[in-house]
């Protein structure tokens, strides 16, 4: 090696250590949370900046130059001082999840594995109702993470966030037990023209909810519900759906309450975007560990399977994960 910098970015030397340890980009992209280009684009400027070749490339292996063989010691005590010193001043401190609210899967289904992945950490759950809501908590520190349809916030609060996709969660309806939609299995979208369905318009902490159900009811002859009172507690939820009769938009994971039936939505299925989201340049382990659980359980539960069938708005199968 000649010419060595005069400083290195330990995001490259650990893009090298991971295909090092893989011998295989795609893998070693898995493993760091990135797209493979990312990473060839790492190690293509650690090649650069310390004017070596560390690995020979063929269309079927990869392999370790001599210079890259040597690196790797060097680059694992280095990468390991570093973790050592993160960790001296890591606040230790619980990470404080939101779930937006006990009813829902996906965000605890996440946590529950995190905690059997790290127990030793403490990860608090809270409950914030809505991702709007949780997503500005997010950004004043006052929470370190959130589960929700990270599209659906402002841009200006997206920029102050990052997020990792982790499941398209089928939607369904909350319909009183005495509707005329109540017999069926499932319900065709198309079968609600007519109806007015609660989505949660007026309550400033859900607006992204109330975005979806707008895209989705688009042309449908569908009406979001008007604004009805933030009803707080299972009890008030389930009395104003009592009084209003309306249809209430969910997903096939929420549970069902007295005096109403749970109807997953075909026709096309509609799919609610489900990201984990956290605070741009936060460092804890914790988060670490919520990552690893979304990404195992993503890839286990095919949780980003878009059915033929199934709806998504195009603005979130545009917006791209930002990756840290």
């Amino acid at each position: 090696m000649s010419g060595t910098p005069a400083h290195l970015d330990p995001r490259l030397l650990r893009a090298f250590l991971a295909v090092a340890e893989e011998l295989h980009f795609t893998r070693a992209a898995a493993r760091l949370y990135i797209a493979q280009q990312a990473l060839s684009r790492d190690v293509r400027r650690l090649e650069r900046e310390l004017g070596a070749d560390l690995f020979l490339r063929t269309t079927r292996q990869v392999t370790l130059t001599p210079d890259g063989e040597r690196l790797v010691p060097y680059a694992r005590r280095a990468l390991a001082a570093q973790d050592d010193l993160l960790a001296a001043f890591r606040q230790a401190r619980p990470l404080l999840v939101d779930l937006n609210s006990p009813g829902l899967v996906t965000g605890r289904a996440v946590l529950h594995l995190a905690r059997e992945l790290a127990p030793e950490l403490e990860l608090m759950a809270r409950f914030e109702s809505g991702l709007t809501w949780a997503a500005a908590e997010i950004a004043a520190g006052r929470l370190d993470a959130s589960f929700g349809r990270y599209a659906g916030l402002d841009p200006a609060l997206r920029a102050a966030l990052d997020h990792q996709p982790v499941r398209h969660e089928p939607m369904a309806v909350l319909l009183p037990d005495h509707h005329r939609l109540a017999a069926l299995e499932e319900v065709p979208l198309d079968a609600l023209a007519g109806d007015r369905v609660y989505a949660g318009a007026g309550n400033p902490r859900t607006r992204e909810w109330t975005d979806l159900a707008h895209r989705l009811f688009e042309g449908r002859g569908i009406e979001v519900a008007p604004p009805a009172p933030l009803a707080i507690g299972d009890e008030e939820f389930r009395r104003i759906i009592e009084k209003s009769g309306d249809p209430v938009l969910v997903v096939v994971g929420f549970p069902a309450l007295p005096g109403t039936v749970l109807r997953p939505l075909v026709d096309p299925v509609p799919l609610s975007p489900v990201s984990l989201v956290w605070r741009k340049g936060l460092v804890h382990p914790g988060l670490d560990a919520l990552r690893r659980a979304a990404a195992r359980l993503t890839a286990e539960r095919s949780w980003l399977r878009v059915p033929a069938t199934g709806w998504i708005p195009a603005m979130d199968r545009d917006l791209a994960p930002v990756r840290t």
